[in-house]
């Protein structure tokens, strides 16, 4: 399984970005994904997930209202749309593909893409 994420730049605060992250294989909708984020000098931190009939959503509370998680089974994507962006969401945005289908427990990611810088200017 290989993840392939994009759509990081730099914004300015209260602006939007939307991540993708296209995964290979014929598994896609089996499983749930997750978006993860890391700042420098921080821990890696989970910022949303959802799971394999998008029914079931997870949000840190630092993003609810603000970012929003989505699949598209046909175009085996992830998204994670962010909106009102402010600075303290400056980090390294990696998705992941869990072992199962319906629950985010965070040491059950299996698969990682590779990371995408979002900057946002004060």
């Amino acid at each position: 399984v290989q993840l392939q994420a994009s759509g990081g730049g730099l914004v300015q605060a209260g602006g939007s970005l939307r991540l993708s992250c296209q995964a290979s294989g014929r598994t896609f909708s089996l499983y749930a994904y997750g978006w993860f984020r890391q700042a420098p000098g921080k821990e890696r931190e989970l910022v949303a997930a959802i799971s394999w009939s998008a029914g079931n959503t997870y949000y840190v509370d630092s993003v609810k209202g603000r970012f929003t998680i989505s699949k598209n089974n046909t175009k085996n994507t992830v998204y994670l749309q962010m909106n009102s962006l402010k600075p303290e969401d400056t980090a390294v945005y990696y998705c992941a593909r869990h072992r199962s289908a319906k629950t985010f427990r965070v040491f059950d990611f299996q698969y990682w893409g590779q990371g995408t810088q979002v900057t946002v200017s004060s």
